[in-house]
């Protein structure tokens, strides 16, 4: 049945194949069409054939350890991401804060203990008025100079060289407003009067 199909398309495709487009393939699009399907129904008809040539092979089966090799396998490697088998994991803030403060809840008896929470110089580890202010004028003063020496701390943050201004562009005030004023005039005169006049050779 598939032939005869075939038969009338390749009848049909023959009758119309002067007509048409051919879209590049040299062929009708009829014709082409006719060309695909024929080649369609030819791969259809030989597929069981090609099934029937392929040779499947059986799995081989799971090495498994004898019995006695058993025992003398190495345990598993334990797992280092927990803070119970690892002893580098990293503290967070928060967890510190906690264990200080439980620290400080279990000592509470106890005249000799001194919870980290108060180090600093000064009534109750806080810092006196004068260290306050001394150390708000150092901090003021390090973000006020840049170290150019000093590396980066992540790539994302620029060079410190970029972050220097150059101390001529610092002193730098720019021209200064009384110049400025007569400029202005001398230009607004200039436009008025059509340029220079003869009475103003100094202009």
């Amino acid at each position: 049945m598939a032939m005869t199909a075939a038969g009338i398309l390749a009848a049909t495709v023959t009758l119309s194949g002067c007509m048409g487009p051919t879209y590049g393939t040299d062929k009708p699009a009829m014709a082409q069409l006719g060309d695909d399907l024929g080649a369609a129904v030819a791969l259809g008809s030989g597929r069981d054939e090609d099934k029937a040539k392929i040779r499947y092979n059986p799995r081989p089966q799971l090495v498994v350890a004898g019995q006695q090799q058993a025992g003398s396998l190495p345990a598993p490697q334990q797992s280092l991401a927990n803070r119970e088998n690892n002893p580098n994991w990293v503290e967070s803030p928060e967890e510190t804060r906690a264990r200080l403060r439980q620290e400080a809840e279990d000592n509470e008896k106890n005249q000799n203990y001194r919870s980290p929470l108060l180090t600093g110089r000064g009534q109750a580890g806080q810092m006196t008025e004068t260290e306050k202010w001394e150390a708000f004028r150092q901090a003021r003063q390090n973000a006020e100079t840049t170290d150019v020496t000093a590396r980066r701390r992540s790539l994302s943050e620029p060079p410190a060289e970029y972050r220097s201004a150059d101390a001529g562009t610092l002193t730098d005030l720019g021209e200064p407003e009384s110049k400025k004023e007569a400029r202005r005039k001398k230009e607004a005169q200039a436009a008025g009067t059509g340029g220079s006049s003869w009475w103003k050779p100094f202009q």
